[in-house]
């Protein structure tokens, strides 16, 4: 099983991504992280810009097409280092939540992904100075603790052979005990991290969907058997765990299909050695639904007829709320209640 799932990711990681042009911003040209990732993309083509938005932010691009062969662009960040978590998400009951973005879109191509509608560019931007983010992260740090989620804008995990950047980050949540970090994933990486002594201010939370989602609306990605053999190294390793099933999506045969899913994933992975379970339906902003749907128009998907409250989208109430509860009750057949944490639309 590890031989086929280490196959797998090698076919889905971005080993495989055609960054065949490589954008790298002036001031980006000398620093560390630019020359370790552009050692492992030798045979790209390598262009030098002022700003990653002449070529990230042009007008008239195709988020859909530039899928298929994502650009690489280097580029060396300046502001706005943290961003305050939204009401939309689980703080898992941490006060001062927060959420880092060291990199813009992710190699992965989920068709409920909210970054469709975020961006202009499906290409891949990766802030090399991640050590301001690190600083500043240092500085607040001396005010008050925080929990910060670093992998909502990307997949960290998946990007960590050419980047470092979660090695980054665990190194500075040992070093500072008030820092709280999730690393969200959906790869089978977690070999990257296989040197490094767990913490127990760090989790390591693996989206899990089931096998029909993944193979119909997770194009790219990890199977479910291949990322639970990484739920499995990890947890042998002494790890924080968070499983997430989160986003929930209302399709054919919901029960049959998630009920099994369930019962797999408790069955494969020891429960005792899970410290929570998040779950949540699918939920997006109404101006980013508006762009997917417009780039998107053949989804069935996004098709549904989603209500809207306070700018947000989602399933009817009824819909949301019976999906939530099957899943919760069966989620606790297996994990205490107080560490199941839902949220709906």
């Amino acid at each position: 099983m590890k031989g086929r799932c280490a196959l797998a990711e090698l076919k889905t990681s971005l080993w495989n991504c055609n960054f065949s042009h490589i954008y790298v911003e002036k001031e980006a040209l000398n620093h560390e992280i630019t020359k370790k990732i552009l050692s492992h993309f030798k045979n790209s083509t390598f262009i030098e810009i002022n700003s990653y938005k002449e070529v990230f932010s042009r007008r008239c691009q195709s988020f859909s097409a530039q899928k298929n062969s994502p650009k690489l662009i280097l580029a060396v960040k300046k502001e706005n280092f943290l961003y305050k978590g939204a009401e939309v998400c689980h703080d898992f009951g941490n006060s001062n939540f927060y959420y880092s973005s060291s990199i813009m879109n992710c190699i992965y191509d989920c068709e409920y992904c909210y970054l469709r509608g975020v961006y202009p560019s499906s290409n891949i931007v990766i802030f090399v100075n991640i050590e301001d983010t690190l600083k500043n992260v240092e500085d607040i740090l001396k005010k008050h603790p925080l929990y910060i989620c670093i992998s909502y804008d990307s997949d960290l995990l998946a990007l960590e052979n050419i980047t470092g950047f979660t090695a980054m980050w665990i190194e500075l949540a040992k070093n500072n005990p008030n820092l709280k970090i999730e690393i969200r994933t959906k790869s089978a990486n977690f070999k990257a991290l296989g040197s490094f002594t767990p913490l127990n201010n760090v989790y390591i939370a693996w989206t899990l969907s089931p096998e029909e989602v993944i193979t119909r609306f997770e194009k790219n990605t990890p199977s479910l058997k291949c990322r639970i053999e990484s739920i499995k190294e990890a947890i042998s390793k002494g790890w924080k765990i968070r499983l997430c099933f989160d986003p929930l999506l209302y399709i054919d045969s919901f029960e049959r299909i998630y009920g099994k899913f369930i019962d797999y994933v408790f069955e494969s992975i020891p429960k005792e050695n899970i410290s929570d379970v998040s779950i949540g339906v699918f939920r997006i902003s109404k101006d980013y639904f508006k762009k997917m749907q417009k780039e998107y128009p053949s989804s069935l998907l996004l098709a549904y007829p989603f209500e809207c409250s306070n700018g947000v989208l989602s399933y009817r109430k009824k819909h949301s709320e019976d999906m939530i509860n099957f899943v919760y009750d069966k989620v606790s057949k297996y994990i205490e209640k107080e560490k199941i944490f839902t949220l709906e639309g």
